[in-house]
């Protein structure tokens, strides 16, 4: 699906795991998002900086509500 060229970043993940979790639930709701690597990108196992989750700016307010409403999942097992 393509992204609009207007995203906004709606949550700061520590690692991949955490942030492909948070991924999911917005697109389980119908929020397409997409991941964004800082610092050092992804590695195998993992990435080297927090991963910023983007959305199109006009599903930002109801992305934040969703994730607010309820904590993300412990990414580790």
């Amino acid at each position: 699906m393509p992204m609009p060229e207007k995203l906004q970043v709606v949550y700061r993940a520590l690692g991949e795991a955490e942030a492909q979790i948070i991924k999911d639930r917005l697109e389980s709701e119908g929020i397409p998002a997409l991941l964004r690597f800082e610092a050092g990108g992804p590695v195998p196992g993992g990435s080297l900086g927090g991963v910023e989750i983007l959305v199109p700016a006009e599903s930002a307010s109801r992305a934040r509500r969703l994730l607010s409403a309820e904590p993300p999942p412990d990414p580790l097992p």
